[in-house]
Order: C-alpha cells, then structure tokens, then sequence
C-alpha cells in the first residue's frame, strides 16, 4: 500500500504529530510526505517526498496575524501548479492534514482524501466554537481543504468521528514532576514584549521556548531556550505549568500532564478562539494579550484552581487503524462510482 500523508508546515504542532504518527503509518506500507508551509521551527524527521512554501500563516510581534506577510508570500498561480504536479493518483490512501493544495490536486483529479486532524473536527456542529461569531473564519475551518471523509482529533470526543489528541511517547511515558518554573511557548509574540512582562513576576522561574535564540540566554528570572522538540518537552513534564498560544498539541500534552495552563489565543484565528472556549472546560485560563497588567493575570492564574487531566479515549494505534480503514472504504466506495460512471459500464446498462 502507498499512502500520502500531507503536512501543513504553518507551526509546530502538524510536524510534531506527524513525527509521532510515522512508524504505525509504515507499518501499512510504504509512505510519502508532502510538507506545506514555510514558517515552522521543528527539524522534520519525516520521509518527505514532497515540499512546498504552501499557504502559511505569519505572525507579527504582538499577538496577531501579520496579513501583510501573508498576502504577500500568497501566490495563486504557483498553488495551482503544484496542485496539478502533486501525483495524488499515484496512492492508495491520502491523509490530508489541513492541506489546501492537496485538497485542490484531488479534487482535480477525482482521488478521494481524508481530511485529518484537529481542523477536520469542526466539520462537527457539536464542537465548541467561540461566543463571537465569524463566519470567514467558519468557512475556512470548513472549506479550505475539503475531503471526502474525516477524522477529527479534539480534546473530548464531542461526534463519533472525532478522537483523542496525538499524545507524544515521550509525554505518555513520563513521570511528571514540579521543580517550579513555567514552561512557555508564544510563537505569535517577540521576546521583547514577553521577556518584560514576565520578568514582573520575580518570584517565578519561566523558561521560554524563543524562535530568535540559538542557545541558552539567561535575563533575569527568565531563561530563553532556542526551539527544540527534546528541549521543549523535557521543560513541559518537569513544569509548574504552561503559558502557550491556545492551539491544539501543546495544550493536550499540558492538560494531559495535569499542569496548570494560561493561554493567549492569536488575534483574529477563529481556530484559536474556539480552542480556547474548550480549554475553559479543563479550567484552563484563557487572557485576551500581554498588556501592562499581565503579570497580575499571571499571579492570579498561579492561585487559581488546577486543570482537570485530559483523558484518552483512543490510543495512536487506534487512531491510524481508523485512518487507514476509513481511507480503504473510500478508495473502494470511490472506484465504485467511476465504474458505474464510465462508457463501458453505462453502455451495459
């Protein structure tokens, strides 16, 4: 069997699960990587076949979405080549992780896919969404890499089709302890607004993961580490608690560790709004942006109560065996239809 697992590169969190997914993927034959995007920090160990720039999300210095750099590294006619050159016909399955250009080379080309993911459980009305509605915001979700079939991930299993996050070996495996400090990642702000702000909490220790630094860089009782997934881990199951964006892996993994968790949402990512409308459920605290008063909303969060754990439903066996079956079922249900619709079969009609 040949599949196609393809990766949007726009931060981390894709990459990560990916890496995690790889070796009960090949377990069901051989598979090749398409990796989209161009503003992620991870090192992908992933067999990738095929690369991209994509259509990726940028981030300014302050906690939103810098459109300006994404418009302009926005290119339609290169999309649409690499969606015609992208051999999808060539599979037996293809996994499509939040994808547009996989998405649109299999619909060019009449193959079917599965959307796969956290953004492929928002095709369930029954997941939570934010108080403030945006309905660009639910098309995107919806319509920017549409597939024949999905497979959500999501903190609950709030429809049938959705399952357990992608948890990391490593995280599964650990025995998690205290030694104090607070593990941070905000790839959506500089180091110059976050260090200030949290060098105001001065009885904390916090070690921020910088995608500016390349090695350790000490500033008070603020430790900067450049980005690596060993690194970053070990901070996490040895932390107090978390301060991160309100995505989806990093906030599983500190939920499931039972660490206290703060979380700032991307201004104007309707992804991350709803994320964060869930996370209060595990009573995880959800902070508008770093303002003057930040370090009171830090103080505060730290008295606070502690998370409820995350628990699994699905292991990741469970999670590919369902991927791969599903991807079987479509492949024949869709080679049906063609059948049934060529010359030769209608002329026997």
């Amino acid at each position: 069997m040949k599949i196609l697992y393809t990766v949007q590169a726009t931060g981390n969190g894709h990459i990560s699960r990916a890496m995690e997914l790889m070796p009960y993927l090949t377990t069901y034959g051989e598979v090749d990587v398409f990796l989209s995007g161009s503003n992620s920090h991870l090192q992908p160990n992933l067999p990738v076949a095929y690369r991209s720039n994509g259509v990726s999300l940028f981030y300014g210095n302050t906690g939103g979405l810098d459109y300006r750099r994404i418009w302009s590294a926005f290119n339609c006619r290169r999309i649409w080549k690499e969606a015609r050159d992208l051999p999808v016909e060539q599979y037996d399955i293809v996994l499509n992780d939040f994808e547009s250009i996989t998405a649109l080379a299999c619909r060019l080309k009449k193959v079917p896919s599965i959307g796969f993911g956290h953004q492929a459980s928002f095709q369930s009305k029954h997941t939570p969404r934010s108080n403030k509605k945006d309905i660009a915001g639910e098309w995107v979700l919806k319509q920017y890499a549409p597939s024949k079939a999905y497979l959500g991930l999501h903190f609950k299993q709030y429809d049938d089709f959705i399952c357990s996050p992608v948890i990391k070996q490593e995280i599964l495996q650990a025995t998690p302890t205290d030694q104090g400090h607070i593990t941070v990642y905000l790839s959506h702000y500089s180091d110059e607004v976050v260090v200030p702000a949290l060098q105001q909490v001065k009885d904390v220790r916090f070690e921020v993961f910088s995608k500016k630094v390349k090695e350790r860089v000490q500033k008070g009782n603020v430790t900067l580490y450049p980005i690596s997934n060993e690194g970053f881990t070990q901070s996490l199951i040895h932390s107090h608690g978390v301060i991160t964006g309100a995505g989806f892996e990093t906030p599983a993994e500190a939920l499931y560790l039972g660490k206290k968790l703060l979380t700032l949402p991307i201004k104007g990512q309707y992804e991350q709004l709803c994320n964060a409308a869930a996370l209060k459920d595990f009573n995880a605290v959800v902070v508008d942006s770093i303002k003057p008063d930040f370090y009171f909303e830090v103080m505060k969060w730290l008295a606070g109560v502690p998370v409820k754990p995350l628990q699994l439903s699905h292991s990741t066996y469970e999670i590919v065996q369902k991927a791969i079956e599903m991807g079987r079922e479509i492949a024949t249900s869709s080679s049906q239809v063609w059948s049934d619709r060529s010359p030769l079969s209608q002329s026997y009609s």
